[in-house]
């Protein structure tokens, strides 16, 4: 027997330990215990960040009124859990996560290629978040100790001591409750996510006090119509699901501890159209409220509660952009490149130990000095989002169509099973690869054609779906008719 091969644990044959630790391994029956309930809450917890308040509240600065708005998110939101439900089932049925499942498409070492892309964006935008959440620590510090302000005229890497003692607590919040690994993120998310609702309702609870009933606010009168609506429109709409591009491709980190493929579905499809359209109403009614209280809309939750003037409004909303920013970046920018890690260096990285050095990593990327260009960043990445896309496709492809939702699990973690391709490497995902990227960034590549990156998303993943189908198929037949003229050439 090889010495580099495991044999008989975990219920799998032979196992090579470049491929494998307990982290990467399928989720044992016992173990899969998460229900619809911690799936809707996880969800709850996600999608209830700066960010997506943003969002939501900008479609009126765009000049849609609100029902235009509404309309725009519930599309996009039907096609964000459509991806998600066509993803997450594998990892419900084999209990492994997406490091492990994206060897089945590109290989297990051509695999690596989305894997540092997918951990990159995650940690980047961890930086992003994370540093956003800094800002509302350090605004309830500034009311609650005297002085505390002060502290900015002392310098320390870039910012004021303040702003360094802020960041500092903050990172530490997101080491605390990652180090006791995934049930401390299904525990945390369990109460993070209903307390962000309760605490969103005050805002919206304001916004009908100040308008003086729903009336007002959803008479705002729009300022698009016919081709000018249809193109913020589809503008808006890919924004929106290329904010979660990233996490399509990682949603089996969180399914392949579901009870059942009925708990993760139905959780799901509560927690994510559900409750992201419950938060966008939320965050429209509010912004809608701005325009009739303040004049313009002001979709910037930090601006909006410095627009109050109170302290205690201030404590209190900072309070819930702390737990928005905790639950959204645990959930979605350390659990996934948490695997990341341990996938690339097995034999030397827990979940744990790979999720605290993701938060150490993302410290590097130093937001605070760039930060004020928040606008870029996010465009940046909603490019690298985006450009994910079509993996997406590929990996949906390649489990709904060509591997007809049936996997070998022991070949995930053997370099001569099925999906050892070509040393590793199947050419024929990385053309698709090539093909759904060059979809995707047409517009940007050709001035005649730059309307279609508005489409960018749809058409990374349409590409990149349909060539790897393609491509894969016709290798199928190939080998056919190889095999069928051996079988002549030997009878003869």
């Amino acid at each position: 027997m090889n010495t580099n091969l495991v044999k008989e644990k975990n219920g799998l044959e032979v196992m090579d330990p470049s491929l494998y630790n307990e982290d990467l391994a399928p989720v044992p029956k016992e173990k899969r215990n998460w229900t619809w309930l911690n799936y809707t809450t996880v969800w709850m917890g996600m999608v209830h960040n700066i960010v997506a308040y943003e969002t939501a509240g900008s479609l009126l600065g765009l000049g849609m009124n609100v029902w235009q708005a509404l309309g725009t998110v519930v599309f996009a939101n039907i096609i964000l859990i459509i991806a998600m439900w066509l993803n997450s089932s594998s990892g419900a049925k084999f209990g492994v996560p997406f490091p492990v499942l994206v060897r089945a498409s590109f290989g297990y070492n051509g695999a690596q290629f989305p894997i540092i892309i997918r951990a990159f964006v995650a940690i980047f935008w961890f930086a992003v978040q994370a540093y956003a959440g800094s800002k509302a620590v350090g605004a309830v510090l500034g009311v609650l100790i005297p002085g505390w302000n002060s502290l900015s005229d002392i310098h320390f890497i870039g910012m004021g001591l303040n702003d360094a003692i802020a960041v500092a607590l903050f990172w530490v919040l997101h080491a605390v409750i990652i180090s006791h690994g995934m049930e401390r993120v299904k525990f945390f998310e369990l109460w993070a996510g209903p307390l962000v609702i309760v605490l969103g309702l005050g805002l919206v609870i304001w916004a009908i006090v100040v308008s003086k009933g729903f009336g007002p606010l959803f008479n705002e009168p729009s300022t698009l119509s016919g081709a000018a609506f249809w193109n913020v429109f589809w503008i808006s709409v890919t924004g929106l699901v290329g904010t979660w591009a990233t996490l399509i491709l990682n949603i089996p980190d969180f399914t392949r501890f579901a009870r059942s493929q009925k708990d993760q579905v139905i959780g799901q499809g509560i927690g994510l159209p559900g409750t992201a359209i419950i938060f966008s109403i939320m965050s429209i009614i509010t912004t809608s409220g701005t325009i009739i209280a303040f004049g313009r809309p002001i979709w910037d939750p930090v601006e909006l509660l410095q627009a109050f003037g109170n302290p205690i409004v201030l404590i209190l909303g900072a309070f819930a952009l702390l737990i928005a920013t905790l639950s959204v970046n645990v959930a979605a920018n350390v659990v996934s490149p948490a695997y990341d890690l341990v996938n690339l260096f097995p034999k030397k990285l827990t979940f744990v130990k790979a999720g605290l050095i993701s938060v150490i990593l993302a410290v590097f990327f130093m937001p605070w000095l760039w930060f004020n260009n928040a606008g870029t960043i996010f465009n940046i990445l909603g490019a690298i989002g985006g450009a994910l896309g079509p993996v997406a496709g590929i990996m949906i492809a390649d489990y709904h169509i060509v591997k007809r939702r049936n996997y070998d699990k022991a070949s995930f973690y053997n370099k001569n099973g099925q999906y050892a391709y070509k040393k590793g490497y199947n050419p024929k995902a990385f053309i698709a690869l090539v093909i759904g990227l060059v979809a995707s960034f047409i517009g940007l590549m050709v001035p005649a054609l730059k309307d279609l990156y508005t489409y960018s998303w749809f058409l990374g993943i349409g590409f990149g779906f349909f060539s790897y189908i393609f491509l894969m198929q016709s290798s199928g037949k190939e080998k056919s008719v190889d095999k069928l003229e051996g079988a002549s050439s030997t009878t003869n």
